[in-house]
């Protein structure tokens, strides 16, 4: 029978911390399951820390960053730590239902390397928000040519898919886009996303704006390409401007002034600066991965 590790993010999550080790031990116990939890505490300005010390720790390995560094760095952290012959990962605040995970791990023993949990639905989330979200994963399904519009963080892996991930050395990890891009034979599991029992959420319509951009920007060119598609629209746009002043012209019924010309600069200028705004971007992207840093500063563990 081979172990499961928990990989479990938590930034501020001090009332979520004894609740999630309560519910998640229990339906290990319950179901025979071999388990570690690998609570992962990414700077938190609250107690969540102290509670993670608090936990047994024959079943709970406990991490935590020097400061805040983000998601998806105290997911490669657990990833990292994490012992089990598979993998799995959920949010700490029991949105993602536990007992899923029976479900998940019933199915890698049948042989499955990758089982996805897909939502069934989005819960009470406002339209906006839904929108937003169902246009960042289309754009990314047709900008790595992979279908995520059902990714999630809510997944288990075998450990090979584990290992696999952990060669890939971006400074700028985007986990749902990486472990879909590993391949391997892959499943889904569906579930409902449940209510928060305490605490708020820490993703703001901002920070998952911040979050979007940044992970197409880190794992698609896509943006890139905009700019040509920009450059060959002004194109064409002043070849018909160009026909239509000439025509004027030697018509005599060209028109007096400079309007033609204000609105060409202006065109011409904003897609300029947009196009710089969209390099320079890349560039900083790149100047990123050239310096090397480490995804994560561990701080200090519970053993």
């Amino acid at each position: 029978m081979g172990t499961l590790s928990i990989v479990l993010p938590a930034y501020n999550e001090e009332l979520m911390i004894e609740e999630t080790w309560r519910q998640l031990s229990k339906i290990m116990e319950d179901n025979n399951i071999p388990y570690e939890l690998v609570m992962v505490d990414d700077g938190s300005k609250d107690g969540t820390w102290e509670k993670i010390c608090s936990l047994p720790k024959d079943h709970v390995t406990g991490v935590s960053f020097s400061r805040n560094f983000g998601k998806e760095a105290a997911v490669f952290a657990g990833l990292e730590t994490a012992s089990g012959d598979c993998v799995a990962v959920m949010d700490c605040d029991l949105q993602h239902p536990p007992e899923t995970l029976v479900t998940m791990y019933s199915l890698w023993k049948e042989g499955y390397e990758v089982v996805e949990g897909i939502k069934s639905s989005r819960g009470k989330e406002s339209r906006i928000h839904k929108g937003f979200a169902n246009l960042f994963y289309s754009l990314m399904s047709k900008a790595m040519h992979l279908d995520m519009a059902n990714a999630s963080d809510f997944k288990l892996m075998d450990r090979k898919v584990v290992d696999t991930i952990l060669l890939m050395k971006e400074r700028n990890p985007f986990f749902r886009a990486m472990s879909s891009w590993v391949g391997f034979r892959k499943t889904t599991v569906e579930y409902e996303v449940q209510e928060r029992m305490a605490g708020d959420s820490k993703w703001s319509f901002k920070s998952l704006v911040k979050y979007a951009i940044s992970n197409i920007s880190s794992y698609s060119a896509a943006p890139m390409q905009l700019v040509t598609i920009a450059g060959i629209l002004t194109f064409l746009l002043a070849v018909i401007l160009g026909i239509q002043t000439l025509i004027r012209y030697f018509t005599g019924t060209a028109t007096e002034g400079f309007t033609t010309v204000i609105l060409l600069v202006l065109v011409i200028g904003s897609i300029l600066m947009m196009s710089l705004g969209i390099i320079g971007y890349y560039v900083a992207r790149i100047y990123e991965e050239i310096k090397g840093r480490p995804r994560f500063i561990i701080s200090r563990t519970n053993k």
